[in-house]
């Protein structure tokens, strides 16, 4: 056994490091953490901890290795999160209090032996900052989503964090419906002096049709002469280095990742020792990368492109790390294991080396003509840190003078019509947040997860609607008018909140303003790097929070259940209320009230298609409580067999004898025996030999044997005619099927 035994996160990171330490060192991992917070004890705050049942082999693995090792050095990753879990390794093997811990801000043999030289102990603050964040997300987890599990229909649970951050976009959202966009007439012109440029109006813009045709038959037969020439040399700034926020903002935007795709790819380069950590707030770049940076660029771009900087943190509580995210060797261009790994890569070098490379310079020049219309034009004189990072789009406008005459060759008037706010992105979200105080580097891609898949928020798909606008054109001397077809409305990719995100935003706003309010939150942040400083005791911090807290919960089991119920009007032959309301399976239209209070059952009808609470109106809503109910009998095959539409949990479905068949296409109230034979007709044909039980089916990737049961079923190979299997065939493929390897259950 090696002398020397170091104890990191993961095996990737284990194996990256044990080629650098040599064979006096074997490095294990933990595979992250070993136990679990069970309880809480809400008067002292005493956490239970239990030992993970699928780490007990690896802690007996661990405690082995340790026994037999002369040294242990505890190297999990710099932040409080790495810091906590070499504390629980400390405790589960039985370690001294002075065993070694040991970080490094890059998986370098440099960095790993200037961390051996310079061991410390496990730092208890940052350990208690960590179980004071844990406890608090416990306590409020539990508390918070038994309530809103009770008193809001759908709802699955609530989180400390994530409520913020679903007002956040619930808040947009309302903002976005309340938008009542007006258009204006936008004017432009195409002029000639030597070659052809654009002017826009510099004017008030017209409001209405009649204004931008009067403005256009003004402009007819008019003299244009230049009035002012205005030429400037300016500076594009380069971008200061990677923080965790920053790589998420712009991975997103620029590569179009998910905040969780970006860090499990930033992960994955990490481990394997291509960038330094990726869990950060610090701006700073060491001394050895600026110098490295630095020779790259004299070497492959010239002195002329170098301008080396230091970037000093912004945020006061960068607890995370001491460095920005960097390329750990600035000479290897290209690196990662897969195409995530490597675009994500190519972007934090080149990033990078943006930060210390000359500014670009460009050239502006500003053309004025009759005082009423402006032309913009640009040039990049000099690309600096552009060669690497970024684009240069050159604008470049014909020589004028002032008092030069142009030629008008053409003029447009545009119908224009404001936008309402924008949806949050992922990456826009997290710029957000950040710039509010909430939340922490290692919690972003978290949010942005949970939030989603408690089926608060969802991500847009639409390329937008398309809408009619007038145009109106101004070309030799006559006045011309057109509608043109634009698209409008695109929300894909955007965070969009379901109803019922809207209802557990809504229902915490009126019951629990701390939870979601974002100073509140941003507060807590600021306590918890206090406790991580010694400055503010752990059970101080939980005590101050959590005795005001548990009174709102109390007082909050009194609230009636939160529907928010939208009432349409009434039925015209009963006099019954009607609504549009959410329940755990989303929106419906009820007539009636509730039978507690009415007497009588009310009944129910699903909403129309592509209508929500909001928008259903008292006519759509008539015509949908005048459906037939479900299941509905639509007639008999040519077989006999009795086709009926059905809804199910997952979906719209025919039942045909003993086959379901989905029909994802079609609404199970409308389709008729005409539209559904054929999708029965189909099901049959599929169906090669049918023993009962067990049947032979061609399916969309070619024929297999279904047996009794999900998930038994088995591909038939190429070379053997399906229609020729017998029973006894199919029986013993089934049961020589090869075996399939099970997917693990997700670690929290």
């Amino acid at each position: 056994m090696s002398k020397n035994l170091v104890i990191v996160e993961s095996p990737a990171k284990a194996h990256t490091i044990e080629k650098y330490l040599g064979s006096d060192f074997k490095v294990l991992a933990s595979v992250g953490h070993v136990r679990k917070d069970t309880k809480v004890d809400k008067a002292t705050f005493d956490v239970t901890y239990e030992i993970d049942p699928g780490h007990k082999q690896i802690i007996s693995e661990l405690k082995k290795a340790s026994k037999a090792a002369d040294k242990v050095w505890l190297a999990t990753d710099e932040d409080r999160e790495g810091e906590s879990i070499s504390w629980h390794l400390t405790e589960v093997l039985g370690l001294p209090k002075d065993t070694a811990r040991i970080t490094f801000h890059e998986i370098t043999k440099p960095a790993l032996e200037a961390a051996i030289l310079n061991p410390r102990t496990v730092d208890m603050d940052m350990v208690a900052s960590q179980q004071a964040r844990q406890t608090l997300d416990m306590l409020v987890g539990y508390d918070l989503s038994d309530i809103v599990r009770r008193k809001v229909p759908g709802a699955i649970s609530a989180g400390r964090v994530q409520s913020p951050a679903l007002r956040l976009i619930v808040e947009r959202e309302k903002e976005i419906e309340k938008f009542a966009g007006k258009s204006t007439f936008k004017i432009s012109g195409k002029f000639l002096k030597d070659a052809e440029f654009d002017a826009s109006y510099d004017g008030k813009a017209p409001e209405d049709e009649a204004g931008a045709r009067e403005l256009l038959e003004g402009f007819s037969g008019k003299k244009f002469v230049v009035t002012e020439v205005e030429e400037t040399e300016g500076a594009k700034a380069n971008p200061v280095p990677f923080t965790t926020a920053a790589l998420q903002i712009e991975a997103n935007s620029k590569l179009g990742f998910s905040s969780r795709t970006t860090m499990t790819a930033a992960q994955g380069l990490y481990q394997a020792g291509l960038i330094t950590y990726h869990r950060t707030d610090s701006l700073n770049l060491s001394k050895q990368a600026v110098a490295a940076a630095a020779s790259y660029i004299k070497e492959h771009f010239g002195a002329g492109y170098l301008k080396t900087r230091s970037f000093k943190t912004k945020s006061a509580g960068a607890q995370e790390a001491h460095e920005a995210i960097r390329p750990t060797d600035f000479s290897r261009v290209s690196a990662g294991k897969n195409d995530y790994e490597k675009r994500l890569y190519q972007l934090i070098w080149a990033r990078t080396l943006a930060t210390q490379m000359a500014n670009a310079k460009v050239a502006k020049t500003t053309i004025r003509i009759n005082d009423e219309f402006v032309a913009k034009g640009e040039v990049v004189v000099f690309d600096g840190f552009l060669k690497v990072y970024g684009k240069s789009k050159d604008l470049e406008l014909p020589r004028v003078a002032k008092g030069d005459e142009v030629k008008l060759l053409a003029m447009t008037a545009r119908q224009t019509f404001q936008k309402p706010p924008a949806r949050y992105t992922e990456g826009s979200l997290v710029k957000k947040l950040e710039e509010l105080g909430i939340g922490r580097p290692s919690t972003y891609a978290s949010i942005m997860t949970a939030i989603q898949a408690r089926g608060y928020v969802v991500k847009g798909e639409s390329e937008g609607e398309e809408r009619e606008v007038v145009e109106l054109k101004l070309d030799a001397g006559t006045v011309s008018r057109s509608l043109v077809r634009e698209k409008y409305g695109a929300n894909k990719g955007k965070l969009m909140p379901t109803l019922i995100g809207e209802l557990v935003s809504g229902f915490l706003t009126e019951n629990f303003k701390n939870i979601v309010d974002y100073k509140f939150t941003a507060n807590i942040e600021k306590d918890l790097d206090l406790v991580a400083e010694a400055k503010l005791a752990r059970v101080k911090m939980l005590k101050d929070f959590y005795g005001p807290f548990r009174d709102t919960v109390l007082a909050a089991n009194g609230v009636e259940r939160y529907n928010n119920a939208r009432l349409l009007g009434h039925d015209p032959e009963t006099g019954k209320p009607i609504y549009a309301k959410v329940g755990k399976n989303g929106g419906f239209i009820q007539i009636g009230d509730n039978e507690k209070e009415a007497g009588e059952k009310p009944r129910f009808a699903p909403l129309p298609k592509r209508k929500s609470v909001k928008t259903v109106t008292l006519e759509q809503a008539l015509k949908q409580l005048a459906l037939p109910s479900l299941p509905r009998v639509l007639g008999a095959a040519p077989d006999g067999v009795e086709l009926i539409a059905a809804a199910g949990p997952f979906g719209p479905y025919l039942k045909g004898g003993k086959y379901n068949i989905p029909m994802k296409d079609y609404d199970p109230y409308l389709v008729t025996f005409e539209e559904a034979l054929p999708l029965y007709q189909a099901k049959v044909n599929s169906i090669l030999a049918d023993f009962g039980e067990i049947m032979i089916i061609n399916g969309a990737y070619g024929p297999y044997v279904k047996g009794p049961g999900r998930r038994n079923h088995v591909k038939v190979p190429k070379d053997l005619d399906p229609k020729s299997i017998s029973l006894e065939q199919a029986k013993e493929m089934l049961e020589n099927k090869p075996k399939t390897r099970r997917r693990a259950p997700r670690k929290k």
